[in-house]
């Protein structure tokens, strides 16, 4: 099943202005155009509600991306054209927003290169001169031993003695020091989001945000130095703007340049949370619906993704790294929602979307292939559709209880074009459960 429900109100009581809570976690570039389409599947479900008119946003990585523009009330569909240019709402999100190089970095670490190689090598020479002057005997010998008897022992014994002097003369940089920290930079997203944002009149702060929309939005990051979360928001830390947050958040380690930002270090939201939902439960949400696009794949039948390869290590390290990340993901969210289970204090409900454990399609997925976001859009919008039908009875009866609408006809059988696939549908019937 993809849709977990923990359901820990009386249903039968339903709540008086019960606040509603979207969390959503990341999944790269290939997990939020999956989370898109997922979006508007479930966007079509709802009715007399849009998913941009919940009352609290928690957005992680790929989902701050998303989530910030949702609290603004930007609909997912116009986020979606914004991928393929064809948005009247918004500018075209390249593939070189998402792959900007580290230009800067580069620079700086071949400087520092070239820097420390003018500073150091005159003092390495000179050490190295000074120790063959004084060991010239010894040096002459073990020479002669290599020369006779060639191999690691005798060379170690010309070498190494060396080396060690060259060491203690002049203390060597950290070769780590050379090495770029990322390859991409995350520069380019934060200005397309602050550019957008200002296209829309919609404000890049998040306490003028909360007062002209009453919709809380909460973007989480991990601080690099103290390896610690961080939740930006109107009420939290309000250092800095939504877009920089959103900069600070989609920072994945290797992949981009570690974001510095007002003198903080940041790297992507994952790292520390897979979804937060005790923020959630903090702010006073009743009903919390979370988006987790990486599910672990069961590769139980074998030759699932490929008819040449049995188990996954055969398809290479990116597949054990992708499946290996997608369960510690997983598993740390599970902890989360077991510990609402069991928390006396929580009398809300909680859905849970996922992926299906053996969505093959999705998971060969490249996380950070930008090319694939089409076909992750329309796994997404399939998988939610697919399992909102499966779990129509459970699901609407607990959104009911929050005074949501539902209309399972409504979301259709197309992506692209809700209005043909909904003629093709029997007539529309809109569920409203009574109390």
């Amino acid at each position: 099943m993809a849709i977990t429900i923990l359901q820990k109100s009386d249903l039968s009581k339903p709540r008086k202005n019960p606040r509603v809570a979207l969390i959503l976690a990341g999944g790269a570039i290939s997990g939020g155009a999956f989370k898109l389409g997922g979006l508007i599947a479930l966007n079509r479900y709802l009715q007399g509600r849009s998913v941009n008119e919940f009352d609290m946003y928690i957005c992680l990585s790929a989902g701050a991306f998303i989530g910030s523009f949702l609290a603004a009330g930007i609909p997912p569909e116009e986020l979606l054209k914004a991928l393929d240019g064809t948005s009247k709402k918004m500018d075209h999100f390249k593939s070189y927003d998402f792959y900007w190089p580290a230009f800067k970095e580069f620079r700086e670490r071949g400087s520092r290169l070239a820097h420390d190689a003018l500073k150091v090598w005159p003092s390495v020479a000179s050490a190295a001169l000074k120790h063959v002057s004084a060991n010239r005997e010894r040096l002459k010998a073990q020479a002669v031993d290599f020369l006779e008897q060639p191999g690691y022992t005798s060379a170690e014994r010309v070498i190494g003695p060396l080396i060690g002097d060259i060491f203690e003369a002049t203390p060597l940089p950290h070769v780590a020091r050379y090495i770029p920290s990322g390859i991409f930079e995350t520069t380019r997203i934060e200005s397309f989001m602050r550019r957008n944002l200002y296209r829309n009149d919609i404000s890049n702060d998040f306490r003028k945000l909360y007062r002209e929309t009453r919709r809380a939005l909460y973007i989480l990051s991990t601080n690099l130095n103290t390896a610690r979360s961080v939740v930006f928001g109107y009420d939290a830390d309000q250092s800095v703007t939504i877009s920089e947050a959103v900069q600070a958040s989609v920072a994945v380690p290797g992949f981009y340049v570690p974001p510095r930002i007002h003198g903080e270090e940041y790297l992507d939201a994952m790292v520390r949370k897979t979804t937060h939902m005790s923020l959630a439960v903090e702010k006073g949400a009743d009903l919390i619906i979370i988006y987790n696009p990486f599910r672990p794949f069961l590769n139980t039948n074998r030759y699932q993704l490929t008819p040449t390869a049995r188990g996954l290590s055969e398809l290479g390290i990116g597949t054990v790294l992708n499946q290996a990340i997608r369960t510690m993901v997983q598993s740390r969210l599970h902890l989360g929602l077991e510990k609402l289970r069991m928390d006396n204090n929580f009398k809300g409900d909680v859905i849970l979307l996922e992926p299906t454990e053996n969505d093959a399609e999705f998971f060969k997925l490249n996380p950070l292939a930008f090319w694939n976001r089409h076909v992750a859009a329309r796994s997404g919008f399939n998988s939610v559709a697919r399992d909102l039908e499966q779990n129509h009875s459970e699901v609407s009866r607990i959104l009911a209880a929050y005074d949501l609408e539902c209309d399972l006809s409504a979301i259709g059988t197309d992506l692209e074009s809700p209005e043909l696939a909904a003629q093709e549908q029997a007539p529309r019937r809109t569920l409203r459960m009574v109390r």
